[in-house]
């Protein structure tokens, strides 16, 4: 049997992180599932889930806690199974605008008073080609109750745009 771990990873950028880790993982015969990494403002910062066989999960935490001194930071969290407790549908909303603080709390805000779960969210601030300025980019991955209002959700969003001065692609 195997264990569900979700490990958080954070140093400074440097190469051979990633083979560092997957090397501790490897030697305890575990499996590398999903994950998403970056580099931001100098520092490496990664998040993926891994299985690993039971019998050898502590030793393998053990081995990756020691690489706290090469300077990784290393949280693990045992996985658990996905609770469904109504039916859901997945959409995906798309962001673009001048880039301005308040933007990233006034969506999830509108977002959790409909129930919407972020399932992934991925945002980049990049130089505006034409005007100056900055654009703020966001695209999400949403889990929606089926017993969700889309039209009201979909009504506030674009009421949402137009004070924020931004496009919303809500698919």
């Amino acid at each position: 049997m195997n264990t569900s771990i979700v490990l958080t990873i954070i140093a400074n950028d440097q190469p051979g992180i990633i083979k560092t880790v997957s090397t501790v993982l490897a030697n305890h015969g575990g499996n590398w599932i999903q994950s998403s990494m970056s580099s931001l403002a100098g520092q490496f910062a990664g998040i993926l889930l891994v299985s690993i066989p039971q019998e050898k999960t502590e030793a393998c935490l053990a081995e990756l806690h020691r690489l706290e001194s090469s300077g990784l930071r290393i949280i693990a969290h045992a996985g658990g199974a996905a609770t469904v407790t109504q039916n859901t549908n997945t959409y995906a909303l798309d962001l673009i605008g001048n880039d301005r603080p308040g933007i990233v709390h006034e969506i999830t805000s509108l977002l959790t008073r409909h129930n919407v779960s972020v399932r992934e969210f991925e945002t980049t601030v990049e130089g505006a080609s034409m005007g100056g300025g900055e654009l703020f980019k966001a695209t999400a991955k949403l889990v929606i109750p089926e017993v969700t209002d889309i039209e009201s959700l979909e009504t506030e969003l674009e009421d949402l745009a137009d004070d924020l001065m931004v496009t919303i692609e809500f698919t």
